[in-house]
């Protein structure tokens, strides 16, 4: 009979099965099914047989191949839960109807995906592991004969098969089926490649076949010579994964070095490290790609040691060693340790190996309905990232690092912006406590907003960071006015400068030095301390007691000698009708004290006192200096140049410009430039507008974070 076969398969690696057990599902799925068939013209019983196969090479329990050998029974024949549960029991029930509820996965990403999130699969985890198992077997079977359907289905179930169930089985280690259903799915889904890709391969594999036979007999006599028992043979790359490597790394086949590859099984884990130093003394190894995955195992259970040589002929060599344990797991994934086939029930080393699974294991068998899987969840299949549940089911997918704050924001600003504390699968945790695929967050809020300048160096997320940021731009500007407009007035009694010029025009003008046009622009700058309170009084207070602007002259004027007119904001003493510019090897701001040198023939060229031009003048051509001075009255720009000095990182050079774009100051040039001692300095060529106005520039620079001095360039 047709499950002879099955039953000799499963005896194999359970002799006390139960056979009147398959026996009997057998005989209702072929009575279910009797007058099906399946679009390739065969019997449709030879579906669930082929499904409850491959689930016996998986060596699951019996209850799993009875459920694969009866899980289309509700679906396609119509047959009732009540009836799978009376005659074959709760378990097998529950299996049947999980894989009958999984079909209402359906498959949205065309029409609610962005273009961004295309390679996002859903990720469906369900009550007991073994469903997702039956169904991955469903899966497999059906592709093995998807050349009977038409070709939009055979590329619809491809892509399908590609975003959802090939990374269902690389989350579960299931590496057998895995490797399968991507290259059935990338032959159907892009043949023209496909067939390509295999003729290339094909093509080179007679010469590929006869090295690797070389290279595994002097690796076999060289560990034999250490005393080391392995087996070793070679590893073939399925096509999907060489197909997307040359995607990912944009890179011909001919470029691809770990095509060749060598595993090599040993008995124990101290013979995998033996066995490496006995490679890498045979061969140079590639530096950078040695990895242990022994001593840090993948979340999905995966254990071994990769390694890369340049082997004979100097083809580079990729090598994986791993014990026999770990091979089975690498194989099988979940289903080599999962307990239900070996009757273990209390068994630690299982239980943290599926430390993950069981955290959301426990957070489905919470929910009040009687879905039977989990929300879909959105997996980036190329992205370091973690996956955390909401109390309600929902997932989000954080940046490896994100911490309970990250997820606060992601959900609501709001939601950010109150948390106070977080819960990790009911434990209370810190807010910097690193969050693990699988964990259920549940965030404790405050009554009333509170951020922490803090959190900026806690969050991992730049959409927690930004939404901090702008807590503290926006939603304190009201305290930071009170602030700044209580320090005003506490530094106005202190000068004895009248607390009504504090709102005044005289204010407004001062205000707008610092390109801040508004007497609240004034207090919140103050507030935040980017502006001092007692320099502003001060300023203030000299305004006050001067004349108005026509009068407004140093006290240089007393002399005899007028002064010129306003020539490029500058009035020489005593001198009419002269050229006037300022000298580009000091750049002048108004605020700054300067000094003028009659030139020949280009009139008057204005300088820094500090200009290092100014000492030699006066020693050697007194008689060309002229006193000059600002008028006040004068408004344009002026270009400086800034040095910006600090630790070299990504997103230095932005953060400056963003300061720059704030205060609405325009850079003429930007140059950037890193050194070996990790320091970056940003050259900035500006236009300001006065003394005032630098001043508070240079203090909003030297709050950037990890800049450590911002200095005019002479």
């Amino acid at each position: 009979m047709a499950i002879e076969p099955l039953v000799t398969r499963i005896q194999k690696y359970n002799p006390h099965i139960d056979v009147s057990v398959l026996q009997r599902a057998y005989e209702f799925a072929f009575e279910a099914h009797h007058s099906q068939k399946r679009i390739s013209g065969e019997d449709f019983i030879e579906h669930p047989l082929e499904v409850a196969r491959i689930l016996a090479e998986l060596e699951l329990d019996v209850e799993s191949v009875v459920g694969g050998l009866l899980h289309d029974t509700m679906e396609d024949a119509g047959v009732d839960l009540c009836v799978i549960r009376e005659e074959f029991g709760d378990e097998v029930a529950l299996l049947v109807d999980g894989v009958t509820k999984l079909r209402r996965l359906s498959y949205r990403s065309k029409e609610e995906q962005q273009a961004e999130n295309l390679r996002k699969m859903f990720l469906a985890m369900a009550k007991d592991v073994r469903v997702i198992l039956i169904k991955l077997a469903d899966r497999l079977h059906n592709l093995r004969t998807l050349q009977y359907h038409s070709i939009p289905k055979q590329r619809e179930i491809a892509q399908e098969t590609l975003e959802i169930f090939a990374p269902l089985a690389h989350r579960l280690g299931i590496y057998r089926i895995k490797w399968e259903i991507e290259d059935i799915a990338f032959r159907h889904r892009e043949p023209e490649k496909y067939y390509e890709l295999a003729h290339r391969l094909s093509s080179s594999r007679g010469v590929r076949e006869e090295y690797i036979e070389q290279v595994i007999e002097l690796l076999r006599g060289k560990l034999g010579a250490m005393g080391i028992v392995s087996d070793i043979q070679g590893r073939p790359k399925h096509l999907y994964s060489i197909y997307q490597k040359m995607l990912e790394q944009q890179k011909d086949l001919n470029e691809i070095f770990d095509i060749l590859g060598i595993r090599v099984l040993v008995d124990t884990v101290k013979d995998c490290y033996a066995a490496v130093g006995v490679i890498h003394t045979l061969w140079k190894p590639v530096p950078g790609r040695f990895k242990d995955f022994i001593a840090m195992p993948k979340s999905n259970m995966y254990q071994s040691l990769h390694t890369s040589v340049i082997g004979p002929e100097g083809e580079i060599l990729e090598i994986q060693i791993r014990t026999r344990d770990m091979h089975r797991t690498a194989e099988y994934g979940i289903a080599a340790h999962w307990r239900y086939k070996t009757g273990v029930r209390d068994d630690p080393a299982y239980d943290e190996k599926l430390a993950w699974l069981r955290q959301i294991l426990e957070w489905q068998h919470e929910l009040r309905d009687a879905r039977e899987f989990m929300e879909t969840l959105k997996i980036d299949l190329f992205a370091d990232s973690v996956y955390v549940f909401t109390p309600m089911g929902d997932v989000l997918e954080l940046p490896n690092g994100a911490v309970p704050l990250d997820f606060a924001y992601r959900i609501h600003t709001d939601l950010g912006h109150r948390c106070i504390g977080a819960r990790v699968n009911g434990k209370l945790v810190s807010l910097n406590y690193r969050l693990q695929t699988g964990d259920i967050v549940d965030i404790i809020k405050a009554k009333q907003p509170s951020p922490s300048r803090d959190w900026l160096n806690v969050v991992k997320t730049s959409q927690a960071k930004t939404k901090i940021r702008q807590w503290f731009k926006r939603e304190q500007r009201e305290e930071n006015v009170n602030r700044g407009r209580e320090a005003l007035e506490r530094e106005a009694r202190k000068q004895g400068v009248e607390v009504e010029h504090l709102r005044g025009e005289r204010m407004l003008e001062l205000g707008k030095r610092y390109t801040l046009h508004s007497v609240e622009d004034i207090y919140a700058a103050v507030g935040l301390g980017v502006v001092a309170a007692g320099a502003l009084v001060s300023r203030l207070k000299e305004q006050t007691r001067l004349p108005r602007p026509d009068d407004e002259m140093p006290e240089v004027m007393v002399e005899q000698k007028r002064w010129s007119k306003s020539t490029q904001g500058i009035r020489v003493l005593g001198i009419d009708n002269l050229l006037v510019r300022l000298a580009h090897c000091c750049n002048p701001v108004p605020g700054d004290p300067i000094v003028g040198y009659i030139t020949r023939g280009r009139g008057v060229s204005v300088h820094r006192e500090d200009c290092r031009n100014m000492g030699l003048w006066r020693e050697r051509e007194q008689e060309r200096l002229v006193s000059v001075a600002w008028d006040k009255q004068f408004n344009a720009s002026f270009q400086l140049r800034l040095a910006v000095s600090g630790m070299d990182r990504a997103g230095l050079l932005r953060d400056v410009m963003n300061v720059l774009s704030e205060m609405k100051i325009s850079a003429r040039w930007v140059t950037a430039r890193g050194d070996k001692s990790k320091m970056a300095t940003i050259d900035l060529t500006i236009e300001i507008n006065n003394l005032e106005q630098l001043e508070y520039l240079r203090q909003r620079l030297n709050k950037v974070r990890d800049v450590y001095e911002v200095r005019r360039m002479v």
